[in-house]
């Protein structure tokens, strides 16, 4: 079975879902549509789809069965809200949305409208992250202590200069932690569990003309009683491979972009060698660490095969809405309490 997406948003990010879509099995791309016609056109000629002249003709077109939203991020919920009381499953480049509130409202209406949901985090799918999860979920670190996670990017002026949006609390709902660092929160989340508490700090240091911080540092307790940090930044120049370290009593790994860096457990077993000869070779791309295009639709692609497996399995994608709330919800409660000076409770 092939199904057809159409994609909202013709910007930057779009491109790497139409290519997803067209190396992945069982997916098309049918229909886009930008608010700006010229743009939504040049796309459609760029990737031989249909070009429509409104939400609402994309939305009533038979040969779209997924949406996939890819517009600024405060400005997911209404064209989500719309796919879904149109009877289309929804896919939502991250964050799902830049309020609790407005999560939400989209998990709501694709619960009440019976059409899948998903939020895009294609670093759960890496093979690097998969083996770090199978080893926390076998026991190999006994009791878990730490996890930490880093992502120390550098993007320059021009870049928040470039759109509109970027930078500010409205559109792009808060700065390196909600628009770049997000992949590794929601990473650390669903590899430690939930967490309790929060308490850190932000700054805007390295950039003019923003709302929103391009430093920042939390403090986090688990609700396994882990403890655990987190530091995001796009004023890292020239900008570094992104990070996540998991420590306990009976083990500690370390993954840095999708490659394992460490991996030494108090207890070996047989395949450990050969995992670290097949992921332990060096990352082959930058990561977006300083160029924001520089990143492989390879995630996005198994994460959407996953989605369309899921429609046709009729169960919960990888990474749904309800999962894709909770980087939003940590993120909210950083923000908080750097705000308030107070360490924050969720």
């Amino acid at each position: 079975m092939t199904m057809g997406f159409g994609i909202i948003g013709t910007g930057m990010i779009a491109h790497f879902h139409a290519k997803a879509i067209q190396a992945m099995a069982g997916g098309r791309v049918v229909a886009c549509f930008n608010q700006n016609p010229e743009k939504g056109r040049a796309f459609a000629a760029e990737y031989g789809c249909r070009a429509c002249d409104s939400l609402e003709q994309m939305l009533s077109d038979p040969e779209v069965q997924i949406v996939t939203i890819c517009t600024p991020s405060g400005a997911h919920r209404e064209p989500a809200l719309a796919a879904a009381r149109a009877g289309r499953h929804v896919v939502v480049e991250k964050p799902l949305e830049i309020t609790l509130e407005r999560c939400d409202d989209i998990i709501r209406a694709c619960d009440e409208a019976g059409v899948k949901l998903c939020t895009i985090f294609p670093s759960r799918f890496s093979p690097a992250n998969l083996a770090l999860k199978a080893a926390l979920e076998g026991g190999r670190f006994g009791r878990v202590t730490l996890g930490d996670t880093y992502v120390k990017w550098w993007r320059t002026q021009e870049y928040y200069d470039g759109g509109g949006w970027r930078g500010t609390w409205a559109l792009d709902g808060g700065g390196a932690f909600m628009n770049q660092a997000i992949h590794n929160v929601d990473l650390l989340c669903w590899l430690m569990g939930g967490v309790s508490e929060v308490a850190g700090y932000t700054g805007t240091l390295a950039h003019e003309r923003i709302e929103v911080e391009d430093v920042g540092v939390a403090c986090l307790k688990f609700q396994s009683g882990a403890l655990g940090v987190m530091e995001a930044t796009t004023a890292a120049w020239p900008g570094m491979l992104k990070r996540t370290e998991i420590h306990g009593s009976r083990g500690t790994a370390i993954v840095e972009q999708d490659s394992i860096l460490k991996w030494e457990f108090a207890e070996p077993q047989a395949g450990d060698a050969e995992l670290l000869s097949r992921l332990g070779g060096g990352s082959a791309t930058t990561g977006g660490a300083a160029d924001p295009k520089a990143i492989s639709f390879v995630g996005h692609q198994l994460q959407l095969q996953d989605f369309v497996e899921a429609i046709a399995e009729g169960r919960a994608p990888q990474v749904d809405g309800r999962e894709g709330r909770r980087s939003v919800e940590v993120i909210l409660a950083l923000y908080r309490a750097a705000t308030t000076g107070t360490s924050v409770r969720l």
